[in-house]
């Protein structure tokens, strides 16, 4: 009797364990899909869209700050991983050069002296940074020692209204 007792509770145990087990799904995240001349990411995102759009469309962030936080920078939504953020509060997109994702113009580690053919010429020169007006609002780009780009932004805002997080 003791070895029917022992087959039936571990059958029972078994069971259990088999029915209260549950799919898990491995979050997603599409490619990130950036259009520098018209400013849009994932043919959806802009640099004005809400934090909550930008987590539906891209649900893998590495980070958020919400709208009304004390944050340095304001609310945001952030990809370190992909090297891509979305400041929320000031209407802007950071792209690091460690950028995983695809741009519609190869302007990450493009020659500073070759951008004219892309772009034309800047609306306001640095020595550090060039900003071009755009039909949506402004599109900067970062240089390096060696003049080549190593960060660009991109905001409805114009380049005489923008806030940069530093």
């Amino acid at each position: 009797m003791e070895i029917k007792t022992f087959l039936l509770s571990f059958f029972f145990l078994i069971s259990y364990v088999t029915a209260s087990a549950q799919l898990k799904r491995t979050m997603v995240c599409p490619d990130i899909n950036i259009d520098i001349l018209d400013g849009i990411v994932n043919k959806t995102l802009l640099p004005n869209s809400t934090p909550g759009l930008i987590e539906k469309i891209l649900p893998c962030f590495t980070g958020a700050e919400p709208v009304g936080t004390s944050a340095k920078c304001g609310a945001g939504v952030f990809y370190k991983d992909k090297d891509v953020y979305f400041y929320t509060d000031r209407d802007y997109i950071e792209i690091g050069p460690a950028f995983k994702g695809n741009l519609s113009l190869p302007l990450m580690g493009a020659r500073r002296n070759g951008l004219f053919n892309l772009l034309g010429n800047p609306q306001v020169k640095d020595v550090h940074w060039d900003a071009y007006q755009t039909s949506y609002g402004v599109l900067i780009l970062y240089f390096n020692s060696a003049n080549r780009v190593d960060k660009i932004q991109f905001s409805t805002q114009s380049a005489n209204s923008i806030q940069l997080c530093q």
